[in-house]
């Protein structure tokens, strides 16, 4: 059974810490525009969601991709961007529902989080814990669809 990175929503203030650890790691700079984990801010209801890959079993990123330059590392369970096959030609950012595959204008390649390689940067540096390494299971799935009918009811109180 794979791992996931799991957020707790209730727990993240928007420091933006794993974003600046995230793209510390994969590029060597504090540049959160270049983070695999993107932060979504709502300051008028104060609710703030990290945003990764999901991982999902199935992953319409990887079936466009022409080149088949995104794959499964069994290892960690991740999926994974092979630069060398990668052709940047932004299917998989298209196919993502969550829009969590990005374009690296610099190297005009797909970007994505890899769970890096099963130790992920993110987590150590989050100081509310609200980012969590999990095995996933069903409790978690239960978790995220308690979390998305909350959001959707907060949503229709506003409507």
């Amino acid at each position: 059974m794979g791992k996931i990175l799991a957020i707790d929503q209730s727990k993240c203030t928007a420091c933006r810490m794993c974003e600046l650890a995230c793209s510390m790691k994969t590029t060597g700079e504090f540049n959160p525009a270049t983070s695999r984990i993107q932060l979504s801010i709502f300051d008028d209801d104060a609710f703030y969601l990290p945003v990764v890959c999901t991982q999902c079993d199935e992953a319409w990123c990887a079936e466009v991709c022409p080149s088949t330059a995104i794959r499964r590392d069994e290892s960690v369970g991740a999926l994974v961007v092979d630069n060398a096959r990668c052709i940047g030609c932004r299917m998989c950012t298209m196919a993502c529902p969550f829009g969590t595959i990005m374009y690296d204008s610099k190297q005009g390649k797909a970007i994505k989080c890899d769970n890096c390689n099963g130790e992920p940067e993110c987590i150590p540096f989050c100081p509310t814990g609200a980012i969590r390494y999990e095995a996933v299971d069903a409790s978690g799935a239960k978790k995220r669809k308690a979390l998305a009918k909350q959001m959707m009811a907060a949503r229709e109180v506003k409507a």
